[in-house]
């Protein structure tokens, strides 16, 4: 009987499944962690410090390894990518969400994963096969479901629908934009200098930064380097991982998972018990997500994309 990790093709599948599981558990405690972060710090200063954090932590760990600087060819969709995903996206969000209640921006910002599909497609070629769709329309679906169950909790805006929608857009424009980049840089050469262009974006909000660090209590400061070290710096280097192995469609629809994770953490951290709605939207996400990664026998025995070079792939993300 052969062991799943004797297939080098199947050890790589299983190794980017692994990764992406990562990212969306620690995305999903974001938000956990930006109810506190947010209280205190305002939008700006709360992506510069977090930004900060995650470029300190990927910096020293580029040190260790001797990443070095990426190749010249990737530096376009890393530069890309740092200026809408790691910064642009991180502040809009941080702004939107401020303005509307909870279930309205994790409905509106769920529009990501469908904007990566379609430029996906239209961009990089990527695939559009039937289960990716139809998984994709049960995600959405169930995100929907638990937007509209958690709305109204708190004001909603015109203009706060559309920072989340910006949101999304700049979500999807960065990932898109780092795929190329992936088959050129590793990993994490990709998400240090991403974050590091993310954090010089976000420079004019340093003296926001250190007056609320001033006043901040401490638990909403470790909530922003928690949200710098882990969200951040090692999510999203497992995302590029990932990202790397597969098309950005597959990659996109896998974060559905992320509102069903946000439903359980807050139960479990928060005491917010989710109400009947709330669990069949969770669990119409996890479902579409299955959908959407599964594969016939026959499209089982080829890979998304072709292997990224092993010398510029770091062996653990």
């Amino acid at each position: 009987m052969n062991h799943p990790f004797s297939h080098p093709a199947r050890r790589t599948e299983l190794l980017a499944a692994g990764a992406a599981a990562v990212t969306v558990v620690l995305w999903a405690s974001a938000f956990v962690s930006i109810r506190s972060a947010g209280a205190a710090y305002s939008p700006g200063a709360l992506a510069l410090g977090r930004l900060l954090a995650g470029a300190l932590t990927l910096g020293a760990i580029c040190l260790v390894r001797r990443e070095g600087w990426p190749p010249r060819s990737a530096w376009r969709g890393i530069a890309i990518s740092g200026v809408l995903w790691f910064g642009f996206y991180m502040v809009v969000l941080n702004w939107g969400e401020q303005q509307v209640d909870a279930g309205t921006a994790a409905l509106v910002v769920n529009v990501g994963p469908l904007l990566i599909a379609l430029l996906g497609a239209r961009l990089l070629g990527d695939a559009m096969p039937p289960r990716l769709l139809a998984g994709m329309a049960v995600s959405f679906a169930g995100a929907v479901t638990v937007g509209l169950s958690m709305s109204g909790g708190g004001g909603s805006s015109v203009f706060g629908v559309v920072l989340c929608l910006l949101a999304a857009v700049a979500y999807a424009g960065g990932v898109v934009a780092q795929k190329p980049a992936l088959a050129r840089a590793s990993a994490l050469q990709a998400t240090t200098f991403g974050c590091l262009v993310g954090a010089v974006l976000c420079l004019p909000f340093a003296g926001q930064l250190v007056s609320e660090a001033a006043d901040a209590p401490v638990s909403a400061t470790l909530n922003m380097v928690y949200l710098g070290v882990f969200p951040t710096a090692l999510a999203f280097t497992t995302w590029a991982y990932a990202l790397a192995r597969t098309t950005a469609s597959r990659m996109g629809a896998t974060t559905y998972a992320v509102p069903a994770l946000v439903v359980v953490m807050s139960w479990v951290a928060l005491g917010e018990v989710p109400g009947l709605f709330t669990l069949v939207g969770g669990v119409l996400c996890l479902a579409g997500v299955a959908v959407s990664r599964s594969r016939t026998a026959r499209a089982a025995t080829a890979p998304d994309v072709a292997e990224p070079r092993p010398e510029r792939t770091p062996e653990s993300a």
